[in-house]
């Protein structure tokens, strides 16, 4: 069954349906890939889903433990490289809120991060570094 229906919209721009659920995700080339930049790029697409998929996999983790991690932030960089042009690493520094979390609930949580599906089906060269800020 299809997941995602996908329309070339001309100028480095395309728009992506969800069929589920008729979410919309349009994306634009970056400026320095002859792009508008106006929007996601793939690339950029591709960063946001390995963070947010590992947030998913904590978020289950706290859920079956009783944990709140509502309101976490995510700072996500992106880093290129060049010859073949490419995503090299991508830095995830993971802010949670102030609420007192105990050790043992922290490493519970830490040591789901890498495991989810994101993470484990990109290519091996991609650089994943995980910041935990408590």
């Amino acid at each position: 069954m299809t997941t995602v229906k996908t329309t070339y919209l001309g100028d480095l721009r395309t728009e992506n349906i969800h069929l589920q659920s008729g979410s919309k995700i349009v994306t634009d080339a970056p400026t320095d890939n002859r792009g508008k930049g106006e929007g996601f790029s793939p690339t950029d697409m591709l960063a946001t889903a390995l963070a947010n998929c590992i947030m998913t996999i904590m978020g289950i983790k706290a859920m079956d433990n009783g944990i709140d991690l509502t309101g976490t932030e995510i700072e996500i960089t992106k880093i290129m490289a060049d010859a073949p042009r490419r995503v090299a690493e991508v830095v995830m520094e993971f802010n949670f809120p102030k609420k007192g979390y105990s050790e043992e609930e922290k490493r519970l949580i830490e040591s789901v991060a890498g495991i989810s599906p994101v993470p484990l089906s990109v290519h091996p060269d991609l650089k994943q570094t995980i910041k935990f800020n408590w």
